[in-house]
């Protein structure tokens, strides 16, 4: 199929996604590039696509990136550019390529690019044909060392592709960078960097304008300048406008204004960018932490990777809007972007949803990491990954990270890396002792590359701190490494936030990646100089995996799904404003009681032998909680006798109801009930929407629960359900979260876990109804219906 890219010069398509109606090879062919090629057995997909998640899963894999394969892949496209777009140049702009890209136009050669999650642009001007005569763009992607990662990376071109059109006299690309100098109640100074570039042989005037618009889209100031630059030359140009009564952006109230920058020329607009704007101020205190705007507040944060269980690494904007809207239910105002630049469309999202944002750049530096393939520290490590491209490649992908980030209010700090510093894996040094390795690298390499690294961070956008995630501060403080930070993240090393901050009184410290304990957020909660933590993990991923027949990591709030796991209700009720009281059962333990992991010892349903003796733990932000079984109250219990963070009550079991009764000041304000479930019986749908657009990329969720005669989940149900479905739309994947599951991600049944699945449905581009059936054996079947508009 050939594609037009546009019929006429219009502004409003400056720049247009070119995802769909790809050919796509898995395999190579060192032809593949040639015009000529045939490629008329090759599939046809849109884009984004990971070809790695299509499997299938095999032991033979490696752990470490969820038994997934990688392997070598081809994408090509033909497209017509008619003469109306002479005279204009034309890029081509990928977000993400895993990895080690190779790109063509019509057999020429426009680059490389190993690292995977950088977004780069090619100037496709120079080799295209016009009117009727086809242009062939060719994409080779080799990911043959599959375990190249300490999680599942995917492979493909995995994140959207952009066509964008300009004039010869342009905004560079991430040519724009607007900053807030000074800010007050009464008034911001916004500051305006255009990056422009001639690419004429002559002179060329022109007029700069600036508009600032209101959420609404309404104009509320602008300015202009007229302006000229050299034949082939580029310049920076500066303007500088006063917003009066600013509305700042915060994580409360994410208030996002809007800087449209114009490029004028002879009367014509010839240029345009818009670029988003939360007026906020910020600034770490070694002392007292982070403050916003003026007010001192802690980071609840989570680390996160770019997966989503079946979609692989393409994940469609839909899945990640839920998933931020449940975080942000949590509690959760921070996000780690781990271990690498994300999709720039999740930032935008970020800046929306007013979540404070650390984009992180790399995972390893010039020597490799342990990539476990038997499983978590067991055999012979691989050691393939990105710091075979380090010393070429990490200043540049870099620098395109901040470039490409920097106008996104979000963002609040850049890390430079993450457990850099893990010990013997792979600096190493004495003051390890009896676990020092000599013929390990010096640790002390890690001052000076981390210097050039901070100094790129700063020429690029000085209005950011600089941080790096540190496995072992107590090597690190042995180097130059955490001088060379502006903040510093602790993974892991609660134990050492007090000691150290005494040590370094210049020094400020957060945790960077912590553990879900109640114990770790009280290391943020009662030391005024840690700004917050960051949780491992917000959602369940691929990858890293302890050992075949385990696929992925289990430490989310959330599981591949997208689901509320317990620990999600746990972390609500340290983090949440919101009164909340959640129940489940967890073992009965002599030693420790009080400490309860809501990450793997509760289980929420309420099941056991009839007057046996059995453990309640509850999590609670009320003040006091009363628990009633089956109509009867077991007893009051208040939040302040249980420091650990878990009321829990001892009690023999019987079938019926256990409620709990949140309780503020002697009032009602919540409740959570579980009900003990009877034999699966039927299937019931919920879709999150009944409409979809015909735009080949809108996505409906569709949660599937195995219920009893009564609807109550029955939470131990495993049924295999088939789905099939009619109309508009297709299946993109069908999401259990099953740790040990290894059924085909494509096909079109899967067995429940915990009594439930999730189904993504995707539109196509025409209009109509879908209708999507599930069934199972013995099981009501169920159906949902969708209109696509």
């Amino acid at each position: 199929m050939v594609n037009v890219i546009a019929q006429e010069w219009e502004l409003s398509v400056k720049s247009r996604k070119f995802n769909f109606d790809w050919k796509f090879l898995k395999g190579d062919n060192p032809d593949a590039f040639k015009i000529q090629f045939d490629d008329s057995d090759w599939r046809i997909l849109d884009l984004p696509h990971d070809f790695s998640i299509e499997g299938p899963f095999k032991k033979e894999y490696a752990s470490s990136t969820g038994y997934l394969p990688g392997g070598i892949g081809w994408y090509r496209k033909e497209f017509i550019v008619p003469d109306s777009i002479k005279g204009k140049k034309v890029f081509i702009q990928f977000d993400g390529i895993y990895k080690n890209s190779e790109v063509w136009i019509n057999e020429q050669f426009l680059g490389k690019r190993p690292y995977g999650y950088s977004s780069f642009q090619y100037d496709l001007t120079p080799y295209l044909n016009f009117e009727t005569q086809e242009n062939v763009i060719a994409v080779k992607v080799d990911h043959a060392d599959f375990a190249d990662s300490r999680w599942y990376p995917g492979s493909g071109i995995y994140r959207n592709v952009f066509i964008n059109l300009t004039d010869h006299v342009y905004i560079k690309p991430y040519g724009i960078f607007v900053t807030t100098p000074k800010i007050s109640t009464s008034e911001a100074e916004i500051q305006i960097q255009s990056s422009l570039k001639n690419e004429y042989n002559n002179e060329a005037t022109f007029q700069i304008e600036h508009q600032i618009k209101d959420a609404s889209g309404k104009k509320i100031i602008d300015c202009s300048s007229v302006e000229i630059i050299a034949a082939k030359g580029e310049q920076d140009f500066s303007h500088t406008l006063f917003l009066e009564q600013p509305n700042l952006w915060s994580p409360e109230d994410p208030y996002l204004y809007s800087v449209v920058t114009k490029v004028i020329k002879d009367g014509k607009v010839i240029d345009f960018e818009t670029t988003p704007l939360g007026v906020r101020y910020f600034h770490f205190d070694v002392d007292s932490g982070f403050y916003l705007n003026g007010k001192n507040i802690k980071m609840k944060g989570v680390c996160i990777h770019h997966d989503a269980g079946c979609l692989g690494a393409a994940v469609p904007e839909k899945v990640w809007h839920r998933r931020l809207k449940l975080l942000k239910e949590a509690g959760v105002n921070a996000i780690r972007m781990s271990h690498n630049p994300p999709a720039p469309e999740l930032l935008d999202m970020c800046d929306s949803y007013g979540f404070l944002v650390q984009d992180e750049a790399f995972d390893e530096w010039e020597h490799p990491k342990n990539k476990w393939v038997e499983g978590w520290n067991k055999g012979e490590p691989a050691l393939d990954g990105y710091a075979s491209d380090f010393t070429e490649w990490a200043e540049i992908d870099l620098r395109d990270m901040v470039l490409r980030d920097r106008n996104h209010p979000s963002i609040v700090f850049w890390s430079i890396g993450n457990e850099i510093d893990y010990p013997n894996d792979p600096y190493s040094h004495p003051v390890l002792g009896d676990h020092y390795k000599a013929d390990k690298p010096e640790a002390k390499g890690m001052g000076d590359i981390s210097k050039k690294l901070a100094k790129v961070v700063k020429q690029y956008d000085p209005t950011r701190p600089v941080t790096a995630a540190l496995a072992s501060v107590i090597m690190s403080n042995e180097t130059e490494f955490p001088d060379t930070l502006d903040v510093v993240g602790y993974n892991y090393q609660e134990f050492l936030y007090s000691e150290d901050h005494k040590k370094y009184p210049n020094r400020v410290i957060y945790g960077s990646e912590n553990g879900r304990h109640h114990d770790a957020w009280l290391a943020v909660a009662n030391n005024d100089f840690i700004s917050g933590q960051f949780i491992w993990t917000g959602i369940d991923y691929l990858g890293e995996a302890r050992g075949w027949p385990i696929r992925h990591a289990t430490p989310g709030l959330l599981d591949l799904a997208g689901f509320k796991k317990p620990l999600f209700h746990f972390k609500q009720s340290e983090w949440s404003d919101q009164d909340m009281v959640h129940i489940g059962l967890t073992s009965i333990k002599e030693e420790n009681p009080d400490q309860v992991y809501w990450d793997h010892q509760v289980v929420c349903h309420w099941e056991g032998i009839e007057g046996e003796k059995v453990r309640v733990a509850c999590c609670t932000n009320c003040t006091e909680v009363d628990l009633i079984l089956n109509g009867e109250s077991v007893g009051v219990k208040k939040r302040k006798d249980f420091p650990a963070g878990t009321i829990y009550w001892d009690l023999p079991y019987f079938k019926g109801t256990l409620k709990a009764v949140g309780i503020r000041n002697g009032n009602i304000s919540c409740k959570h009930e579980l009900k003990t479930a009877d034999k699966p019986v039927k299937l019931q749908l919920h879709s999150d929407t009944i409409t979809l657009k015909a735009d080949k990329e809108d996505v409906a969720h569709i949660e599937v629960n195995i219920l009893d005669q009564d609807n109550n989940l029955v939470y131990s149900a495993e049924n295999e359900i088939h789905c099939s479905i009619e109309g508009p739309g297709e299946i993109v994947g069908i999401e259990c979260s099953n740790p040990v599951s290894h059924q085909d991600y494509k096909a079109n049944y899967r067995k429940a876990f915990h009594g439930k699945l999730l189904i993504y449905v995707k539109a196509t581009d025409q209009v109509g109804t879908i209708i999507l059936k599930t069934s199972s054996e013995d099981l009501e079947g169920c159906a949902v219906v969708i209109e696509v508009k």
